[in-house]
């Protein structure tokens, strides 16, 4: 997939009476001093009432004869103007629970059709900006399931999705050679592919 024509056009301010997906708020709070001091923060809108997280990421690890390999994504995003290398995701649906929306999230992204076998505890993306939150799934995929055979994504509209994968042992290096390319690299693939190089430098 080509992601040339893909750019930001231009930039404004946004109003939170006329935004979406997210809304800024002004937060008043007391320091262990108990100083009183306010915070700028973002917040997401889409969280759904009965759920305590915003999304879920997807650890989707595949074992081939030359060794275990990640399932990534390239998608462009447009608040950093770059191509982002990611792990699956995506939002928490109504009712659902965070293996549910992996399951979902999976299938629609990528094609394939897996089975949780792990969920981490919560995570916060960026906590002194935002509260936007999610778990890790991890999940398994039967290769020899006749519906892992012929993929068929269901992406929406406005996804654009390339998928790759890359082997668990040059994880760190392929960071390193698609940021030179000019990529970016998501902080949960990047704080993936660091955990398996201090794993490799402690013999863990």
């Amino acid at each position: 997939m080509s992601f040339e024509n893909a750019k930001v056009l231009s930039t404004e301010p946004l109003a939170n009476s006329n935004s979406v997906w997210t809304k800024l708020v002004k937060l008043t709070y007391t320091d262990p001093k108990n100083q009183t001091r306010t915070w700028e923060s973002a917040e997401r809108t889409t969280r759904p009432k009965n759920s305590d997280i915003d999304g879920v990421g997807i650890v989707a690890i595949f074992e081939k004869p030359t060794g275990p390999e990640i399932l990534l994504q390239k998608q462009y995003r447009a608040p950093v103007d770059k191509v982002v290398i990611e792990v699956p995701a995506g939002l928490i649906d109504e009712g659902e629970t965070a293996e549910q929306a992996a399951i979902r999230e999976l299938k629609e992204e990528t094609g394939y059709v897996g089975k949780v076998a792990e969920t981490s505890p919560m995570m916060f993306n960026d906590p002194g900006f935002c509260n936007t939150n999610l778990r890790m799934v991890h999940v398994t995929v039967d290769m020899s399931l006749p519906e892992n055979q012929n993929l068929e994504p269901d992406l929406e509209e406005d996804e654009f999705i390339e998928v790759f994968f890359v082997p668990l042992t040059k994880m760190y290096d392929e960071c390193k050679r698609l940021e030179a390319e000019g990529y970016a690299i998501d902080a949960r693939v990047g704080s993936f592919a660091e955990g398996i190089e201090c794993a490799k430098q402690f013999k863990l």
